[in-house]
């Protein structure tokens, strides 16, 4: 059984179709894998869930709680999904900035029932009162409380069943380092591999039965950012192009022209990445160009172009970060066919 106390935060209500950030909760239920063996990509970390999960069986004991960090999309919370499931446990899902007071913190442990899992996405966003409530929940798997206020106030300790907190961020740097130490596992997810893309593909299309062919496929797994959940998304709507303007399959004819009508070039950016590119090089002559700076002059958010657009064109090799700013790479300019007045030879 699945419960979820999760709020809608910002990044929930981004409506960019190549953002890692929006989430389609029907078509990720359904294309989701339930075990670790249908889980494609993260070799590494797959093996080491493999083993914490068997040991934990073997004893008869909860998973030791782990926490993952890394972008968007690549699949934190499809991994906390699979490990309640191999474990036959029940998880409850929910996030930083839903839990405001420890009261709710306190309600969602009291009915956690044994070697249960909590999933908490965003967990760098838990205020300071209610890690420090955490703390002893996660070591000794008791809540204190304090009752009252004032001269009259007085603790209590309620005894919890024993249970794993997952944790998922793509801000692994503002977890304190308190919080961080309770984990037993940390494990880093990394942007996919061509191929992986390519296999995934293949399966959410035999999951929802369209006929499609290779070539299709090839040109979806190239446009989607390395990101399993841009992967699939993109793979809906070019689906929805074929069935409205062609025979329903996917071929490499309506891939092209659905990408076309989406604005999406060969590389997987569209007109948002291209205007902070063209941004920094018409603007700023290429950089280098501070964060708030950039987000003013492109209108975005700070933690927007950090979460949705740098990770990607930093894999692409079309910005760097320096200590003064963003910068636009050689490839940049050859990407976007500016003149570079500072290396007038490309």
């Amino acid at each position: 059984m699945i419960a979820s106390s999760k709020s809608k935060t910002e990044s929930e209500k981004d409506e960019n179709i190549l953002s890692p950030l929006q989430k389609d909760a029907s078509l990720d239920s359904q294309l989701r894998p339930k075990t670790l063996s249908e889980y494609i990509g993260q070799e590494k970390i797959k093996e080491n869930l493999n083993v914490l999960i068997r040991a934990a069986k073997g004893r008869g004991e909860n998973i030791e709680h782990v926490l993952f960090y890394g972008p968007p999309g690549l699949g934190k919370t499809t991994l906390a999904y699979i490990m309640a499931n191999e474990m036959g446990v029940n998880i409850k899902i929910t996030s930083g900035p839903a839990i405001e007071r420890v009261g709710d913190l306190a309600s969602i442990l009291t009915n956690l029932a044994e070697n249960d899992i909590l999933f908490i996405d965003e967990i760098h966003r838990l205020n300071k009162n209610i890690e420090e409530v955490l703390y002893p929940a996660m070591e000794e798997f008791a809540l204190d409380l304090i009752l009252g206020k004032g001269p009259g106030a007085r603790s209590m300790r309620i005894s919890l069943p024993h249970f794993t907190i997952i944790g998922a961020t793509t801000r692994a740097g503002l977890i304190s380092s308190p919080l961080r130490d309770r984990f037993g596992m940390i494990q880093r997810l990394d942007f996919y591999e061509q191929d992986e893309i390519e296999k995934i593909l293949r399966r959410s299309a035999n999951i929802l039965g369209l006929e499609f062919e290779s070539a299709a496929i090839i040109e979806l797994a190239k446009r989607s950012r390395f990101t399993p959940r841009i992967a699939n998304r993109l793979l809906k709507r070019v689906r929805d192009f074929a069935e409205v303007h062609g025979s329903g399959k996917l071929t490499s004819e309506t891939a092209a022209q659905a990408f076309e009508l989406l604005q999406i070039d060969s590389v997987g950016l569209d007109k948002n990445d291209i205007r902070i590119i063209e941004t920094i090089i018409d603007k700023f002559a290429g950089g280098p160009v501070g964060l708030k700076t950039l987000a003013l002059s492109t209108s975005e958010e700070e933690d927007t172009i950090e979460d949705v657009y740098e990770p990607y064109l930093l894999r692409l090799g079309f910005i760097n970060r320096t200590p003064k700013g963003r910068e636009a790479t050689d490839a940049a300019y050859r990407h976007t066919g500016k003149k570079n007045a500072k290396n007038p030879l490309l």
